[in-house]
């Protein structure tokens, strides 16, 4: 919440070195085939929890400019949402992991926190401007990836219609 420039770059090297942990965690489980149903579920979790806390932290700072509240919401929704749909798939017994627009969506959603942490102008870069416009593209991917995975998952829980031999059988 301290808004000087040395603090900026202090909770960016922080969130840098997160996101780096994540990144090699999925790495590591993926070479060396150790990737779990659990896995599945918590490393998308965990990407949610560290983007959104530190949107919803960008949205109360008293700096300016600000990210807009109107779109960290859009964004959270989103989340909870496909985490929502996630769980009843899980309750049907379908393991859904991420798909490659929900990492794109994660690695811009973390280029731009980035960029909106560091705030400043250094070296001729408005940092927050650059933020701000890497976290349009990453609410624009995100919905994009949110409806791609309602469709998708909607699609997999849908009633199979039973074959007109297998009802004769049953009845």
């Amino acid at each position: 919440m301290y808004t000087s420039p040395a603090a900026s770059w202090l909770a960016a090297g922080i969130f840098f070195i997160a996101t780096l942990s994540d990144y090699f965690d999925g790495y590591l489980a993926r070479n060396y085939d150790s990737v779990t149903t659990l896995g599945k579920f918590l490393d998308p979790m965990a990407d949610k929890l560290i983007v959104t806390a530190a949107l919803v932290m960008l949205c109360g700072m008293a700096r300016t400019p600000h990210v807009p509240a109107w779109l960290v919401v859009v964004l959270v929704a989103r989340e909870i949402m496909v985490t929502g749909l996630r769980a009843v798939a899980a309750a049907e017994g379908l393991v859904v992991g991420a798909d490659e627009l929900g990492k794109y969506k994660m690695v811009l959603q973390s280029i731009a926190v980035h960029g909106l942490l560091i705030h400043y102008t250094y070296l001729h870069i408005d940092f927050f401007a650059a933020g701000m416009f890497v976290l349009w593209l990453a609410a624009i991917v995100s919905i994009w990836s949110g409806v791609d995975y309602y469709v998708s998952v909607i699609r997999e829980l849908k009633p199979k219609p039973i074959a007109k031999s297998a009802r004769r059988a049953a009845g």
